[in-house]
């Protein structure tokens, strides 16, 4: 969740997924994607809480802990060009235009994200995350993730864009006003997208989301019946349904 300042308090930098995605196709949500084979080994500059401390916030081992951390980054510079590394420990880059030629070869997959930092001398800022949340897909769909949600803001200087083939277009958004949306019909949140929204709006200044000490606990909803029909069980999950559009069809969307 890329985050900044703004005159109604924070924002948030969303996407809405083109429709020819395997997965959440036409979703609003924030950048993202998978961890490469590249991630977990990859020889780097870091700054910032080592991958043993993320381990400890996530509850897996250190190897995993630098791939998510490494896939955070990288994603994010390959979804909207934002970049999280800096030529030192304690910069970070004011302009990723001169890096438009690696940014694409890293989405075609020609160049490993460790390589690129090398190449450029850049040292990935793992301090400038922080660990939000974790969600697993339902044992019902076809498609299952685990899913690491990680908190940056938006480094000064740096531009957000709409740069890639996932996005069919961008926003910055309050959490109040993409919750709004989404109760009015005009954008679709998936429960890790909306509980994410929710969590974030209860804060009036990015200073105070980048403090705040998440305790994280796997999630993962499972449908259950309620008044004989299938529902999804999450945190908050009746509020979800109460206030989405044609809530009485999504209820019971349960695939066989």
């Amino acid at each position: 969740m890329l985050v900044r300042d703004g005159a109604s308090g924070p924002e948030v930098f969303l996407q809405r997924r083109v429709k020819a995605m395997a997965f959440a196709a036409g979703m609003t949500v924030f950048p993202g994607g998978g961890v490469d084979p590249s991630d977990a080994d990859a020889e780097i500059g870091w700054a910032g809480p080592d991958p043993t401390w993320w381990g400890r916030r996530f509850g897996v081992d250190r190897a995993r802990a630098q791939a998510l951390v490494c896939a955070a980054v990288r994603e994010t510079f390959e979804e909207c060009g934002v970049l999280l590394a800096g030529p030192t420990a304690d910069t970070v880059v004011s302009d990723t235009v001169a890096y438009r030629s690696a940014r694409e070869k890293l989405e075609r997959r020609e160049l490993s994200f460790g390589d690129f930092l090398a190449n450029e001398n850049l040292v990935l800022r793992a301090d400038l995350l922080r660990p939000w949340d974790n969600w697993i897909t339902p044992v019902v769909e076809p498609r299952r993730y685990d899913t690491y949600f990680f908190v940056a803001v938006l480094p000064a200087g740096q531009r957000a864009d709409g740069a890639t083939t996932e996005a069919h277009d961008v926003a910055w958004r309050t959490p109040a006003q993409a919750l709004d949306r989404w109760r009015a019909g005009e954008d679709v949140l998936l429960p890790p997208t909306w509980t994410q929204l929710s969590s974030i709006a209860e804060f009036a200044s990015t200073a105070e989301i980048l403090a705040a000490d998440r305790a994280i606990s796997p999630i993962m909803p499972i449908f259950e019946p309620v008044d004989g029909q299938p529902m999804l069980q999450f945190p908050n999950n009746t509020r979800y349904f109460a206030d989405m559009p044609d809530a009485s069809r999504l209820q019971g969307s349960k695939r066989d």
